[in-house]
């Protein structure tokens, strides 16, 4: 308990530590810290600390002096300056001038913002650090060294030397990503117009074209939303429903062979869902395997073939048949861990009461498995919304009509996919990914926030 007291810093001695108290009662050096960032350590005695907050504000102010302030300036406009031709009196030929590219300053623009916030956090604790600092000398003692708070970062304060680095990450490769993805939504980034290089900002027009009925992209939105809707439903629930029902079958004391049984469902998740689905497209094409099988067996007449991939109907519901074979293995992994760790004085208790096994399983198995797969069942259905993989190499989204940039089996994302990389109409990419992105956060915030696994978060009763 001593050596623990020894590693707590003096700071907390200090009293309100915030920076409106450090700018109300810090008198000319922290005032003088708002400009000079670690002038307030300096004085305090810190050397190292105040070296390390100088050095963030040099280089932010070489950043913006060099790049960042132009990358801001270009923002509003997006560049007006195209690639053009220049005759060359030296070379004699025609040279290509490298004009403005709207893409580079939008993303740089975004980084800039970013960086900005970043020093405006570090700024607040320089100041803050350099408050504490003086205070702390103030008080007749001596301002704690870069090693003291490097062993406080070790111990009490490890929370955050652990947070920093995913902090960091989510900032770096989802925060910026996405507050680009969302701006280019605002503009007309398109092979539409010829706007690839150059683009402009557009303001509310890609939604308008996207919820408009009357506009071709408005009519695919509401199909391929509502498929997408379907899609998941039943690709999630039957999962759920179909898994758990054969992991009780297999848990039940009189099944055989359990080991067995769960050997060969583990092997379907060993094999690599790219290699499953491809095989699979290739047995249900027109002339696959399956189609020769039943022609063979004079099922179906010699020329004759189901039309799994190129029918709509047909395609889609293989597409939920073959989720499932994909699955279910999973959801009985899920199921067997919790249906073994279910109170068995539960059972009993409901037994001596007179419950018949279905009962049993509706008031005993079934709460149970919901309240603890709730957050499971949330990341699922998101998941399958957001199901690229099983989409794009089973169907390829197909089929698809003359026209029409969506096929009758696409996802909203293999659909942005499509849009975005196949037609280069990156701005309704844009669109559609910011939509799925709040249904999806909204839906799945208030879902798991109304659980009781979030509510009871003692556990079950």
């Amino acid at each position: 308990m001593k050596e623990k007291t020894k590693l707590l810093p003096v700071y907390n001695r200090v009293g309100d530590n915030s920076l409106l108290s450090a700018l109300k009662n810090g008198g000319v050096i922290v005032w003088l810290s708002c400009l000079i960032m670690g002038l307030g350590n300096f004085v305090a005695g810190q050397i190292v600390k105040g070296v390390l907050f100088l050095a963030i504000e040099a280089a932010f102010i070489y950043y913006m002096y060099t790049n960042g302030l132009y990358w801001l300036y270009m923002l509003p406009s997006l560049g007006d300056t195209a690639t053009s031709e220049v005759w060359s009196d030296e070379l004699g030929v025609y040279v290509y001038v490298q004009g403005d590219n709207s893409q580079q300053i939008l993303l740089f623009a975004v980084a800039t913002i970013a960086i900005i916030i970043a020093f405006v956090i570090a700024w607040q604790s320089s100041v803050r650090s350099g408050y504490m600092g003086l205070m702390v000398k103030k008080n007749g003692e001596k301002a704690p060294s870069i090693k003291t708070d490097l062993k406080s970062l070790l111990d009490e304060n490890i929370h955050k030397l652990l947070m920093l680095p995913p902090f960091a990450m989510i900032a770096i490769f989802t925060m910026i990503p996405l507050v680009y993805m969302m701006l280019m939504a605002f503009t007309n980034y398109s092979a539409v117009g010829d706007h690839l290089i150059l683009f402009d900002w557009v303001g509310l027009q890609n939604f308008k074209a996207l919820f408009d009925s009357g506009s071709a992209i408005g009519k695919q939105f509401g199909s391929v939303l509502l498929w997408t809707l379907i899609w998941a439903f039943f690709a999630t629930f039957l999962n759920f429903f179909l898994g758990t029902f054969m992991a009780i079958i297999i848990n039940r004391k009189t099944t055989r062979c359990k080991g067995l049984w769960r050997t060969i469902l583990s092997l379907t998740i060993a094999v690599p869902q790219f290699v499953s689905l491809m095989i699979i497209r290739n047995m249900f094409k027109d002339n696959g395997a399956v189609n020769t099988l039943f022609q063979n067996l004079g099922i179906l007449a010699q020329g004759q073939v189901y039309p799994w991939m190129t029918d709509a109907t047909w395609a889609r519901i293989l597409l939920i048949v073959i989720n499932l074979w994909v699955g279910i293995p999973y959801t009985v992994m899920q199921v067997t861990g919790i249906l073994q760790n279910i109170p068995e004085d539960q059972y009993e208790a409901a037994r001596i009461d007179g419950a018949s096994v279905v009962q049993q399983f509706i008031y005993v198995t079934l709460p149970y498995m919901i309240f603890v797969l709730t957050p499971y069942i949330i990341t699922q259905f998101t998941g399958n919304i957001n199901n690229f993989n099983i989409i794009y190499l089973l169907t390829g989204g197909g089929p698809t009509y003359v026209g029409d940039s969506a096929g009758q089996t696409d996802l909203l994302v293999t659909w942005l996919y499509k849009l975005s990389i196949d037609k280069q109409q990156f701005n309704m990419g844009a669109v559609i990914g910011i939509f799925t992105f709040i249904v999806l956060a909204v839906v799945a915030l208030v879902t798991y926030r109304n659980s009781g696994s979030y509510k009871n978060e003692e556990g079950f009763k």
